[in-house]
């Protein structure tokens, strides 16, 4: 095999691959390194000219980087790997120097060039899907799990405008380091947009913008770390983000069981915490909306405590029966901190989110903010900006909302068809249902597995830290907002075919 002819290009230096290199001394190197070097680096030999050196040296590190070449490899001297590759030996010299430096290999005056033991071979992340969890197997016909809206929706013509517009008019001054508690101009937009929509007290100078809930909650998690607090309570069950988030800025989480209209009064008046976060509009994953006298005990308990409260209003724009329940905020704004985002409206990937807080908290939370990353980027704050202001977020919701409604109705069906007696909990609002089939369905794990088995992803009750229920109801939820209306009822098809049509 020959890289792409014999003239190197670089220095007149021809070689042709003798399939053994040599060493200095013209010595076969038995060295299997030797071999393994050259097939590795050979696609380097083949690119342009000008690039030929870098990319020998990129291909060298990502060898040992990746482990293909093993810490302790001897490599074919320079003139042998010249004549092998094709290339200048100026140009593997240079290259062995090079890493050498950087410490990917070692150079014994007198033995020759070896790959060193510094570098530590990485492991391949796993692809994610929905909600950050693993990627669904080749084969998966129908991932149900919750989490992900319908990425497809995106106005891409909206926002391509929008980001046209900002770049014609943005000032120069705009594109420096910005204001950490996010543009002006968006902060006056969000509040303007969240008072009218979700009826929250939202004060420009006191609302951040930020990366997401995400975000947020890490911020708000270090100002109370910071403030002596030791523990936040959690809703059980509820989203396992909020403990990990939690648990990142050193705050232990406690549990919090609920029931049909909220947290229980008395196991949070028992609860040595003197925070909370809670998702009362749509409780995640149970589908609740918290009662309003469940939502007043909670305001009178951070009062007596002391305490504030997160809201996490993760999908309160999606109401399909009724318009959705205020939040909770507008009730208390010194003790409740709102949060919210596009992720559910937009795309996730924009990483645009929002925190509405109380006064005693701002302070402390932009600085936070400021030193976690000089601020929000301002070309996506005001291109959302326009968005908002022109009308096309309230365009966007109107379209979302049309089709998870559509969705929605194509899941009950399908079930309602498919699982007689299956009953699905929670208000008709948001991305996701809780659907608790009959007994003779389970259990629950042999249900997943069989479903699995027919290309088809689902998630029990149970994994986010419920009890099985002692009559042996399978309890799923089921994601549908990213599924066409054909995939989810074909899904639920084969989830029955593969039941044995029960």
């Amino acid at each position: 095999m020959t890289p792409s002819g014999t003239t190197s290009g670089e220095a007149g230096t021809t070689g042709t691959p003798s399939g053994t290199a040599s060493d200095a001394a013209g010595t076969p190197a038995r060295d299997s390194g030797a071999q393994a070097a050259w097939e590795v680096l050979l696609p380097a030999a083949g690119a342009p000219a000008r690039r030929r050196g870098r990319a020998l040296q990129e291909a060298l590190r990502e060898a040992v980087r990746s482990g293909r070449l093993a810490a302790g490899t001897r490599l074919p001297s320079s003139r042998a790997l010249a004549a092998d590759l094709g290339v200048s030996r100026g140009l593997v010299t240079e290259a062995y120097e090079q890493l050498t430096a950087e410490g990917y290999l070692r150079s014994d005056r007198g033995s020759g060039t070896w790959v060193g033991g510094t570098v530590r071979t990485g492991r391949a992340a796993a692809a994610t899907g929905p909600g950050g969890l693993p990627a669904p197997a080749p084969g998966v016909f129908a991932d149900f799990r919750p989490g992900t809206p319908d990425l497809s929706l995106f106005p891409r013509a909206a926002w391509a405008a929008a980001q046209r517009a900002v770049l014609t008019g943005l000032p120069h001054g705009a594109l420096g380091y910005p204001d950490p508690r996010g543009l002006p101009v968006l902060r006056a937009a969000l509040a303007a947009l969240l008072a009218r929509r979700r009826g929250v007290v939202a004060d420009p100078d006191r609302l951040v913008v930020c990366s997401g809930v995400a975000q947020a909650t890490t911020l708000l998690g270090t100002v109370l770390r910071t403030r002596g607090h030791r523990a936040v309570g959690v809703e059980d069950p509820g989203s396992p983000e909020h403990d990990r988030l939690f648990a990142a800025t050193g705050l232990d989480v406690v549990p919090l069981p609920l029931d049909g209209e909220g947290l229980r009064p008395g196991p949070l008046a028992r609860a040595d915490v003197r925070a909370v976060v809670v998702t009362p509009a749509h409780q995640f994953p149970s589908g609740i909306a918290w009662s309003a006298e469940r939502r007043g005990m909670l305001l009178d308990w951070a009062r007596t405590v002391d305490g504030h409260v997160l809201e996490d209003d993760y999908d309160g724009d999606f109401r399909y029966d009724r318009a959705p329940v205020g939040a909770l905020q507008g009730l208390d704004p010194e003790r409740v901190v709102y949060a919210g985002s596009v992720s559910k409206s937009l795309a996730p990937g924009l990483r645009l989110g929002w925190m509405v807080l109380p006064e005693a908290l701002v302070d402390e939370v932009v600085e936070r903010k400021r030193t976690m990353d000089l601020g929000h980027p301002s070309l996506d704050q005001a291109a959302l900006a326009h968005l908002v202001t022109s009308g096309g977020y309230d365009r966007q919701l109107r379209r979302c909302q049309r089709a998870y409604r559509e969705r929605r109705d194509a899941l009950l069906a399908a079930l309602e068809r498919h699982f007689p007696g299956t009953s699905v909990t929670g208000i008709a609002a948001g991305l996701h249902v809780i659907a608790r089939l009959p007994a003779r369905f389970g259990p629950p794990d042999r249900f997943v597995a069989r479903a699995a088995g027919a290309g088809v992803v689902l998630r029990p009750l149970e994994e986010y830290g419920t009890a099985r229920p002692a009559d042996g109801a399978v309890r799923l939820v089921i994601g549908y907002a990213h599924l066409a209306p054909a995939v989810v009822a074909e899904g639920i098809r084969r989830t029955a075919e593969a039941l044995g049509g029960r």
